[in-house]
């Protein structure tokens, strides 16, 4: 048996799972798990378990290049030695593994199709190089409050001060991930950058926010829908356009293409300042990539206030639950913020038990007014606190 699934919760996250065999526990009775892992991502009870088995190799190609081997589509990649992974710098960047971002796309017998997820088939003819303009997309709505990088004069709004959509799929793992139903899952809307335009565009026109944010999971994966999303959606209107990211696959061009395009707000998850830790938040396991990870979101922190302070409104955001990060580290952070900008617009966020970290507690509001004090002490002058009782700052 290729999947097991022992004590089910019944929370009907794994309903959420693109399955390739089409329903996660039907595989699980019928025996027709093809082993791709992405109900595995996406159960908060870490209930499912893949146990690999022996199936038979099938012959297929890769641009052309014959291959026999066995399970899905990234393991012929790897079998014609192509180069992929969880970093943007590889040939076939694979971030989410759960269908949502796309940007491991490929052509199967001139068709779209994922890498991460696909079971090879006799016959296949697997062409790479493909850059799919296609994201999963649920959550449209009014918001309120709005993300870290939402200047901090709207936070108080009684009226609804953005309109967003979220992106599924993430290339973190974070074992108290706020939103793991849409990060770690894919069964929802795929949609193109103009269709994805036209349902934000209809929602402002309804709500006239003046601002349209895009978030997730992770909104950045895939590179050319993104940009694609942002310039028919400034085709349209004029607009602010607010990017809610985590900022690990961020780089300069890649910040250059979004301003370029019609960003104009950015708010970006510093989520720690040491790799350890960084990698505690985040679920990271290889030390590689989470270095690489962090060394990005900084890097991309520092480039956009150089160079489009300006232009782009920059908000950053730090998780705050004493179980993840200690008050020194915070500390730390605080001091390379203030040497970035010490006006820099920073939210902490109070860190709640959620997904898979059922066992933290999550910050009370007076614990949350002592760290704003500390940042504050420490020479930042823009210190927003999520708390129990809303946002409290600057």
């Amino acid at each position: 048996m290729g999947i097991k699934i022992s004590q089910c919760r019944e929370c009907n996250t794994c309903n959420l799972v693109l399955c390739p065999a089409g329903n996660v526990k039907k595989a699980a009775k019928q025996d027709k798990c093809f082993e791709c892992g992405a109900c595995t991502l996406a159960c908060p009870y870490n209930t499912i378990k893949i146990e690999k088995t022996r199936k038979e190799k099938v012959k297929v190609t890769v641009n052309g290049k014959p291959i026999k081997t066995r399970g899905l589509v990234k393991d012929a990649l790897k079998a014609a030695g192509i180069n992929m992974g969880k970093s943007p710098k590889n040939n076939i960047f694979m971030p989410c593994e759960c269908g949502g971002c796309w940007a491991c796309a490929v052509k199967i017998d001139g068709k779209m199709a994922l890498s991460c997820i696909t079971p090879l088939i006799e016959g296949m003819e697997i062409e790479t190089g493909i850059k799919a303009p296609l994201r999963v997309m649920s959550g449209f709505g009014a918001h309120m409050v709005g993300g870290v990088g939402t200047p901090y004069y709207l936070k108080n709004s009684i009226r609804p001060i953005e309109v967003v959509g979220f992106t599924h799929g993430c290339n973190l793992r974070c074992p108290q991930c706020q939103n793991h139903r849409i990060a770690f899952t894919a069964k929802a809307q795929l949609l193109e950058p103009k269709e994805t335009a036209n349902i934000l565009l209809g929602l402002e026109s309804i709500y006239t926010t003046g601002t349209i944010t895009l978030s997730g999971g992770e909104c950045t994966l895939n590179k050319k829908w993104l940009l694609e999303t942002i310039k028919n959606i400034k085709r349209e209107k004029k607009l602010n356009i607010h990017i809610d990211t985590n900022g690990t696959i961020l780089n300069p061009t890649y910040i250059d293409q979004l301003v370029k395009k019609g960003m104009t707000q950015i708010g970006i998850d510093l989520k720690a300042l040491k790799t350890k830790t960084f990698q505690h938040i985040t679920g990271i396991k290889d030390k590689k990539i989470a270095k690489e990870y962090l060394e990005n979101s900084w890097n991309a922190t520092k480039y956009i206030i150089n160079n489009y302070q300006e232009k782009v409104y920059t908000g950053v955001g730090i998780p705050y639950n004493k179980d993840l990060i200690t008050i020194k580290e915070l500390k730390e952070m605080a001091e390379k913020i203030r040497k970035i900008n010490p006006q820099l617009q920073v939210c902490i966020l109070d860190y709640r038990p959620e997904f898979r970290r059922q066992n933290i507690t999550r910050p009370s509001f007076k614990e949350m007014i002592k760290i704003k004090e500390i940042l504050n002490k420490e020479g930042l002058q823009t210190v927003i606190v999520q708390t129990t009782h809303g946002h409290i700052g600057p």
